[in-house]
């Protein structure tokens, strides 16, 4: 089983929850839960995509998992979007620029994934 995906939205989550500690305790505690927040508005959705593409279809082939990837990426969209506005408009105060730190560095994080899956691939090349 990949396990690429779940160790991605783990990083994602404890890289966004210690950007969080670490503007509460330079800055104040605005800074830090505008942080967690951010990261928040970053992993939830991406892990709806994540759910999207892994759950098991009836349809195994290819047309199902494109359908798939474009429902996930639409529903990525709109809660980013929903989770945007819900914390623009409900939290008092907030601090923007931590909230962007927040979604910007946990979102980088995907990239690690990159990494992550090509270290896999070749250790499975090599054993092979």
């Amino acid at each position: 089983m990949d396990l690429t995906i779940p160790r991605v939205l783990m990083w994602q989550l404890l890289v966004g929850m210690f950007l969080a500690a670490v503007l509460w305790g330079v800055f104040d505690k605005v800074a830090g839960y505008s942080a967690a927040l951010g990261s928040l508005i970053c992993v939830i959705p991406n892990a709806f995509l994540a759910l999207r593409l892994v759950v098991p279809r009836r349809d195994p082939g290819a047309q199902a998992l494109i359908n798939a990837a474009w429902i996930g990426e639409i529903g990525k969209l709109a809660l980013t979007v929903l989770f945007f506005s819900l914390v623009f408009t409900l939290v008092r105060p907030l601090s923007a620029a931590a909230l962007f730190a927040g979604f910007i560095t946990t979102q980088l994080v995907t990239f690690s994934g990159l990494l992550m899956r090509h270290e896999q691939d070749t250790s499975n090349s090599n054993g092979s």
